[in-house]
């Protein structure tokens, strides 16, 4: 009897994990979005470098104080409420219930003091911002002040300034790291979570739904309102080649190319499958960088002479091509937006040879080879280098193009050796358009010597007219000192814009809720 009873309990025994296994619910399936960016992700400082690919990480795993929408105000985002004293000179500012790192930490004043600081060290708009600032003073666990010497309008915009280099909070000790010494620690707070474990340059970069992040009540505009994800994962895939890309597109092995080549847009758009769209109405604008701390470039006259030499429409024809998706234009700060202007601009960028090297002659240039950094791993990049070589040695210069691929252009950018000895005399890049509206947010423009941008322009008259922009609030005031700037960049550029051109994004169908905004994010996005 015992016996049976025994051997009863151990048949039990056995077949119970087989009928817990039956009455388990099944696991609920992860969805995963499968992107080819436009870059490989090899640098993750998005204070460090304004390459937009590291800006599109920071937007996965950092979150902003505030944001622009999608009609240009800018709204609170980490912040919930804010203040601003009747003399314009004390902003207070207190953050939003329940914002975490990723480790778990709340994120604090201390937190975003730090990043500022940090952010204003490094970035052309947080520069000037700090200017104005007097101190930043820690209230209490949540709130914080900003308190001026003088009233500028540049807190609300320098902080919810939508791209590069965008103010991301990070925690206090990832942000007391130097800012020309890049970070190691990817904490954040943003809607995603970086997995540092899964990251393979050259292969992909894998992004986490942070489930603790609280997202505001609003819906998405622009760079603000709630950043609702609604994907479990999202993979960076990088497929270098484009008809690779397409194809995979095609056969559903990927969801979304952030940049498909404009010449395969037809293959596109034949599938019932796949949709483009344009999430960044304003476009984009090109730009040739000159070092203007390297021989001959120092030279103003040497510059000025590339402003005869180039023309637009061959750069844009070289590498857009298809001329809906390109337009000239001369509007340093943007065809279309409410400080376009042409002044200064007559009789430049027109190809003109004969007064390019008349200015060559005079500026006395001695031969000395340029180094132009060409990028060849970028489609909207890779035809522009050789353009300028070709229109450069027309008007008489000598140019040493050495091919790599962006990321090493990113890095060797950011070094002041000569340009014989590992530097660099110039290179082509892009920005969105929301990046060059104002003299303030042009990077290219900041003229502050070793505190500029990589090319290190200095120029006291140039910083005195964006100053003047800083403290100015009346639109037609705003209107003819950016007219003064265009003249003052005419008499010694330190870059050169080259046309403006769009870029919609490639899609299968099944994917839905991309958000319109200057730069790419996915957040609100689906994939059924």
């Amino acid at each position: 009897m015992d016996v049976r009873r025994t051997l009863e309990r151990a048949a039990l025994a056995a077949a119970l994990p087989l009928a817990l296994a039956v009455a388990a619910p099944p696991a609920v399936a992860q969805t995963t979005l499968r992107v080819v960016m436009h870059s490989d992700l090899k640098i993750v400082d998005p204070i460090w470098t304004t390459a937009y690919i590291t800006r599109n990480h920071g937007y996965m795993i950092y979150d902003t104080l505030f944001a622009t929408d999608a009609s240009g105000k800018v709204q609170p985002q980490m912040v919930d409420r804010w203040t601003v004293s009747p003399d314009g000179l004390v902003y207070t500012m207190t953050l939003r219930d329940g914002l975490l790192w990723h480790d778990g930490a709340p994120v604090t004043a201390e937190d975003c003091v730090a990043s500022i600081r940090r952010w204003g060290a490094k970035d052309a708009t947080g520069q000037k911002l700090m200017t104005f600032v007097k101190d930043l003073q820690v209230v209490d666990a949540k709130t914080f002040r900003i308190n001026l010497s003088s009233p500028t309008g540049l807190v609300l915009g320098g902080l919810g300034k939508p791209s590069s280099a965008a103010p991301f909070m990070m925690p206090k000790r990832v942000a007391a790291t130097d800012p020309n010494t890049q970070i190691t620690d990817f904490t954040g707070s943003g809607p995603f979570v970086f997995r540092k474990d899964e990251w393979k340059p050259g292969d992909r970069a894998v992004y986490a739904k942070f489930d603790r992040y609280r997202p505001r009540s609003e819906p998405p505009s622009g760079m603000a309102g709630g950043k609702v994800v609604k994907v479990d994962r999202v993979e960076w895939r990088v497929i270098a080649d484009q008809q690779t890309a397409v194809n995979a597109l095609i056969a559903g092995e990927i969801d979304y190319i952030e940049q498909p080549a404009h010449d395969l847009m037809p293959i596109v758009k034949r599938d019932s499958n796949l949709k483009l769209l344009d999430t960044n109405p304003l476009g984009n604008q090109y730009a040739f960088r000159f070092n203007s701390t390297a021989k001959p470039f120092d030279n103003p006259k040497v510059k000025q002479a590339l402003l005869y030499a180039f023309n637009q429409e061959d750069f844009l024809k070289a590498v857009i091509g298809d001329a809906a998706y390109y337009k000239t234009c001369k509007a340093m700060f943007v065809c279309g937006t409410p400080l376009e202007t042409t002044r200064g601009m007559d009789g430049l960028l027109e190809s003109n040879f004969v007064k390019a090297r008349e200015l060559l002659r005079e500026a006395g240039y001695d031969g000395t080879p340029i180094v132009l950094m060409h990028s060849t791993d970028l489609q909207v990049l890779t035809n522009l280098a050789p353009v300028a070589k070709s229109l450069m040695e027309r008007a008489g210069l000598k140019v040493d193009m050495q091919s790599m691929d962006w990321q090493s252009v990113v890095a060797r950018r950011a070094k002041k050796d000569p340009p014989s000895a590992g530097g660099w005399h110039a290179f082509l890049t892009s920005w969105v358009s929301a990046d060059v509206l104002t003299p303030v947010m042009t990077a290219f423009l900041n003229s502050s010597c070793d505190k500029a941008l990589f090319g290190w322009p200095c120029d006291a008259e140039m910083e005195k007219l964006r100053d003047q922009f800083a403290r100015e609030t009346d639109p037609a005031k705003q209107k003819a000192i950016a007219e003064a700037v265009q003249l003052r960049w005419a008499q010694n550029p330190g870059h050169i814009p080259l046309g403006q051109w769009y870029q919609p994004a490639a899609m299968r169908r099944n994917v839905e809720g991309v958000v319109s905004a200057p730069v790419t994010v996915f957040w609100n996005v689906t994939k059924g």
